[in-house]
């Protein structure tokens, strides 16, 4: 047997390269990791590590962690549009056992309903300890401003919680009203207090329908049913009656400052011209009990029902706006009922114009 047949067979020749073409192709180097090696002799073209498989629970795992975070998201809103919906919440940043609630009363008063409701609501929370009445308001409605004054002395003689009423810059008219129901009666300095009268007006725009050739047609039963009618000049027995009801209203203010203010009709006759006073000058005439902001007033309030220290503050929530407003009844600022441009009605108020 030839020798050559027991030779061994020489090493595989690695393909021929041209020489002006060697650099462009280094030579491969086999696939780390590769499970399959170096097959067929080539490698990772990049020379990272092959990706292993993904899991069978990787795709399941996104799609539950993606389903979770959706009814995560759905529940948030829910629970925030029930809570917006949910009433007249209060707001508070502690969770003390003896607090102070404020509540604001801004502006003109024309409705009771939402000042009374957190009256009530306070008074009967039996953490809240006394309430403080933030007043910056020239009054308002008769009506409204008598109903806040005689549920603060409800509060103050069912519940027994201590009232205070701290004047900002406009305690008049009907918010002095409301404010003289209370314990006591804090004002700055420059504070606008008193206006203690009543006043009832309208405007006649009969020369306007005239210019523009209208005419009323009023049908009614009863002497006095269209008395106020801002179409004409009153007749001297609708002033005279409107003039009656009006005083009637005043002498109502008369008596119940004075029975708020503990002392005599007599004394406050005087001083209800429908006038104005500072702060300072309401104080001699018995119209306040003390000189001082809100900061005075709470300090002083959270001493007399025995807090120590700087008192927990809690608060009505503000008025809803835009969607939340909207959804809870309280989106009026965002579309005005047509039917309030009509309301021209005559009224009687207690307010400092």
């Amino acid at each position: 047997m030839p020798d050559d047949l027991n030779q061994a067979p020489p090493p595989p020749q690695p393909p021929y390269v041209p020489q002006n073409q060697a650099s462009a192709f280094p030579p491969q180097q086999p696939a780390f990791g590769s499970p399959y090696g170096n097959a067929g002799g080539y490698a990772n073209p990049y020379g990272y590590p092959a990706r292993p498989p993904r899991s069978a629970w990787f795709w399941p795992s996104i799609i539950l962690g993606s389903i979770v975070v959706v009814v995560g998201l759905f529940g948030a809103i829910v629970w925030s549009a029930a809570k917006s919906l949910g009433g007249d919440t209060t707001a508070t940043t502690t969770f003390a056992t003896s607090e102070i609630a404020v509540i604001d009363i801004d502006g003109v008063i024309l409705d009771a309903d939402k000042v009374d409701s957190q009256l009530r609501k306070f008074g009967d929370d039996s953490s809240v300890k006394a309430i403080i009445l933030h007043i910056n308001s020239p009054g308002g409605g008769a009506a409204a401003s008598q109903e806040i004054y005689h549920e603060v002395l409800r509060v103050r003689q069912e519940k027994h919680k201590k009232i205070v009423a701290s004047v900002e810059s406009v305690g008049a008219s009907g918010a002095y009203y409301i404010a003289s129901a209370c314990d006591k009666i804090y004002a700055n300095q420059a504070s606008v207090v008193g206006s203690i009268g009543v006043i009832m007006e309208w405007t006649n725009y009969g020369d306007l329908m005239k210019w523009a050739k209208l005419k009323p047609v009023v049908i009614h039963a009863g002497e006095l049913k269209d008395a106020g009618d801002p179409s004409r000049d009153m007749t001297p027995k609708e002033a005279a009656y409107f003039q009656a009801l009006t005083d009637n209203m005043y002498g109502q203010f008369v008596r119940d400052v004075a029975a708020g203010r503990h002392t005599s009709t007599e004394k406050i006759q005087p001083l209800a011209t429908g006038q104005v006073w500072t702060g300072e000058q309401s104080l001699p005439l018995g119209l306040i009990d003390k000189i001082g902001g809100f900061r005075v007033a709470l300090m002083d309030t959270a001493h007399d029902v025995g807090i120590s220290g700087e008192p927990a503050i809690v608060k009505p929530n503000s008025a809803k706006k835009g969607l939340a407003g909207l959804l809870s009844g309280e989106g009026d600022d965002l579309f005005p009922n047509p039917t309030k441009l009509l309301d021209h009605a005559p009224g009687f108020y207690f307010m400092w114009k």
